[in-house]
């Protein structure tokens, strides 16, 4: 199932190389994460989750902001997908990251 959600997005990671014969290529997300929707125990704050999304190339995208990112995060539109696993557990991937529209304040 796919759906729409705006997430603080805080650190980009590409990786791209070979190890043992085999290529890798792929941008990394690290997307904040609300520890009260944890299933078990206790929590208090926002730790970021990564998700791996696109190639290497995705990471192009991104760095005209590497010398100003913005110490809270950017806070961006991502499209996910969710599927159930075999074992009673849900799987979510992202599918799609981009900036969300700055809301202009009146003057």
């Amino acid at each position: 199932m796919k759906f729409q959600n705006k997430a603080v997005l805080h650190g980009i990671k590409s990786s791209k190389g070979e190890m043992e014969g085999r290529g890798y290529d792929s941008t990394t997300f690290h997307l904040s994460v609300d520890l009260g929707q944890s299933s078990n125990g206790e929590s208090i704050g926002v730790v970021t989750r990564p998700f791996k999304c696109g190639d290497s190339t995705e990471f192009g995208k991104w760095s005209h902001l590497k010398n100003s990112w913005p110490v809270g995060g950017v806070l961006c539109d991502c499209e996910f997908d969710i599927v159930a696993g075999a074992d009673n557990s849900s799987k979510v991937t992202l599918l799609a990251i981009k900036p969300a529209p700055q809301e202009r304040k009146a003057a």
